[in-house]
């Protein structure tokens, strides 16, 4: 039994909806299909339920969830065991980080970092809160710089890092550029360019609270997954997006971005940077360089 099989299992009974399950997974809603097909033709038995309308778990589905989940732990730990030991001769501290964190927070830190652990090989990638955290239950990484998930996994700690502001990137020459700032209300009239929901809820759902809360809704021109194409949308002149500050960084020819402030004239500041680990792995490595991220936070924070 193939044990990725089993994990696209949990998922589709976590969320009993095969698209978001496959956009946490990372999967094509096909090949999420067919690795549950996979398992249930192993196993001789129906799993999940699976209409047009409604996705359920069969009663077999419902018993084997609890076991199932048993054997992933244990799986878990003994790749996490296994990985830790083998880590103890490597000096090694593998980085997941999401788009502006791997902009803004690492190019300060590595620096001060490597200046006291020269000997450590730091790896790192870049990718989305939903791919990094299954990356880390998995042993892939040993650390996440990520949004805070919507729901807590108990298997992983998290450790609030700073929140980041947000500016409006503009194309050159709009109207609104001239300004040395705005606010949500100059919005009200300008078609906008959101994050994809299920890769990016946190800035999708910004934007739209944003604009909620001003009395407007948000006129969406175009819904994009990755940062730089929303950028770059908004250098082509298809709308404006609200993004966060430190995605003005390395600032592609033909948009300009402007602080979006409260009323009051403040910064807003709702896209919360976290730190993640799993639970129950101890690792000196991870934890001195939270302990330098601790010690420079104020300074860091001072450009998010």
């Amino acid at each position: 039994m193939d044990l990725t099989d089993l994990r696209c299992f949990l998922m589709v009974a976590e969320e009993l909806h095969f698209g978001r399950a496959a956009r946490r997974l990372d999967l094509l809603p096909a090949t999420l299909g067919r690795r549950l097909a996979t398992l249930e033709d192993h196993l001789g038995t129906v799993l999940i339920h699976r209409t047009t309308r409604a996705v359920s778990l069969s009663p077999a589905g419902q018993v084997l969830v609890p076991q199932a989940r048993d054997l992933i732990a244990a799986a878990d730990a003994l790749e996490h065991r296994a990985r830790s030991l083998g880590r103890d001769s490597a000096a090694r501290l593998r980085i997941g980080a999401i788009d502006s964190a791997a902009a803004g927070l690492l190019p300060q830190i590595l620096p001060i970092y490597r200046k006291a652990t020269p000997e450590l090989r730091i790896t790192l990638e870049e990718r989305k809160t939903i791919q990094l955290l299954p990356r880390l239950l998995s042993g892939r990484i040993d650390l996440a710089l990520i949004r805070p998930p919507e729901r807590r996994d108990p298997r992983i700690k998290l450790r609030a890092l700073l929140s980041e502001s947000t500016v409006v990137a503009l194309p050159e020459g709009h109207d609104l550029a001239e300004r040395e700032s705005l606010r949500v209300a100059d919005l009200a009239d300008a078609p906008l360019i959101v994050p994809d929901r299920p890769s990016r809820p946190h800035s999708h759902d910004l934007t739209i609270k944003l604009m909620h809360e001003a009395g407007h809704a948000a006129r969406i021109a175009q819904v994009a997954e990755e940062k730089h194409t929303i950028v770059s949308l908004v250098a082509a002149g298809l709308g404006l997006a609200i993004v966060p500050r430190w995605s003005a960084l390395g600032t592609p020819k033909g948009v300009v971005f402007r602080p979006l402030l409260t009323p009051e004239g403040q910064p807003i500041r709702r896209l919360h940077l976290a730190a993640a680990w799993c639970a129950d792995v101890r690792d000196p490595i991870r934890d001195g360089f939270l302990d330098c991220i601790d010690q420079h936070r104020s300074d860091i924070a001072q450009t998010a």
